[in-house]
């Protein structure tokens, strides 16, 4: 099942001497379950292309459709509740609210989209668990490791039980042992719960362990290489 379309993405940014054409004509698909990599030198597009399948920033043409919705349909304030219900990020600098606790920063999203307490308090519970930080829920990111931080914001990205998940540069902050730790837990959480994971990545031990790899060359997609369809 498609969980996202790209249909002839382009992004030109304008600048007073040059136009930079940061995407350039993306066109594919993911599905659920996928677990891909996109790859390339530094300003290739990798960066921008998740922004804008994210909705942070909208394409300049082209359409991007998110279980049938066109992003550039929505007025503002639709696209930011429909990214609040739909889309899961992981950023490389973690983001998580640094006076909130663990379960306060996984649950926040939950909390903005109103789930009873309740049930909000057992998804938290069943997430840092499964992200192996069941006895730090109460922790403030300031009392956790880098690796830690950036599990908390996989749990958190999880939450609301999003269509994906964006990761850009996840692991380039961390060191090897807590990289390698983090990728396995997402490729664990990938194959159990059917989530689909999209990287933007430099990081080979992200690239290895992809089901696809996706490189971009000046904003286009030169190679699109499925090495495991999802089962």
């Amino acid at each position: 099942m498609k969980v996202l379309e790209l249909k002839n993405v382009n992004k030109i940014y304008n600048s007073t001497e040059v136009k930079v054409h940061a995407v350039n004509d993306v066109t594919m698909d993911f599905v659920e379950a996928e677990f891909a990599a996109i790859v390339g030198p530094s300003g290739s597009g990798k960066t921008t292309l998740l922004n804008l399948i994210g909705g942070l920033d909208m394409p300049t043409s082209g359409e991007i459709i998110i279980g049938g919705t066109n992003l550039s349909k929505l007025k503002p304030s639709q696209l930011i509740d429909f990214r609040l219900n739909n889309i899961g990020f992981v950023f490389q600098s973690y983001n998580l609210i640094p006076v909130l606790t663990a379960k306060e920063n996984v649950e926040f999203i939950m909390t903005l989209q109103k789930w009873p307490e309740k049930e909000r308090d057992e998804r938290t519970f069943e997430l840092l668990w499964a992200v192996g930080l069941g006895d730090r829920i109460n922790s403030r990111p300031t009392k956790l490791s880098g690796g830690q931080q950036q599990r908390v914001a996989v749990a958190r990205a999880l939450a609301s039980k999003p269509k994906f998940i964006l990761a850009d540069e996840p692991t380039a902050n961390l060191d090897s042992k807590a990289a390698t730790t983090l990728l396995e837990i997402m490729e664990k959480l990938n194959h159990e719960s059917k989530i689909t994971f999209i990287f933007s990545t430099h990081d080979p031990r992200v690239v290895k362990m992809a089901h696809r790899v996706i490189t971009l060359e000046d904003g286009k997609v030169i190679s699109d290489d499925i090495r495991e369809l999802p089962a």
